[in-house]
């Protein structure tokens, strides 16, 4: 990972107001959180290490868009299944403005059902519902940033 992509992921963080990303790749990691006054904090070092830890400031002005509601149930219920975000990013429900979206309430999904799309570091990646049932309730508008791990859309389990 070169510096270019590590002020490109500070970037995404401004834009999203999220407060931690982590990436691990063959034996390198960067953890990057924010610190006090909104400082990212970046950590990297080779996995088999410890942590190195540098402080950059952050660029002038932080973004007021709105973070994404997140779902609070802790327990999930019983029959009910999740599509979770694989990573941090901007949600689309379309492939393009001019496209309708993957999916809508009341869609049928399989695992490879293609369920929308998540922008990150200006890489389109479509997201498969890993999941068998109906959609019941998208719970990220279009166009919101999304954390890792985050719901995406409720799904009643066949």
């Amino acid at each position: 990972m070169d510096l270019k992509q590590i002020k490109q992921i500070i970037d995404l963080m401004k834009r999203s107001e999220l407060s931690e990303f982590e990436f691990e790749e063959e034996g390198f990691k960067i953890k990057i959180k924010r610190g006090a006054g909104d400082l990212p904090i970046i950590s990297s070092a080779p996995v088999a290490h410890a942590s190195h830890a540098l402080n950059v400031p952050a660029p002038a002005a932080a973004s007021s868009a709105t973070k994404p509601t997140l779902t609070t149930n802790t327990g999930d219920e019983a029959g009910f299944g999740y599509v979770k975000s694989p990573m941090v990013g901007t949600f689309y429900r379309s492939p393009s403005p001019e496209n309708p979206p993957f999916v809508d309430a009341s869609s049928k999904v399989e695992e490879k059902t293609v369920v929308c799309i998540i922008e990150a570091m200006k890489i389109m990646n479509e997201i498969q519902a890993e999941i068998k049932g109906t959609i019941v309730e998208v719970l990220v508008e279009n166009g919101q940033p999304v954390e890792y791990g985050q719901k995406l859309f409720k799904v009643k389990l066949n």
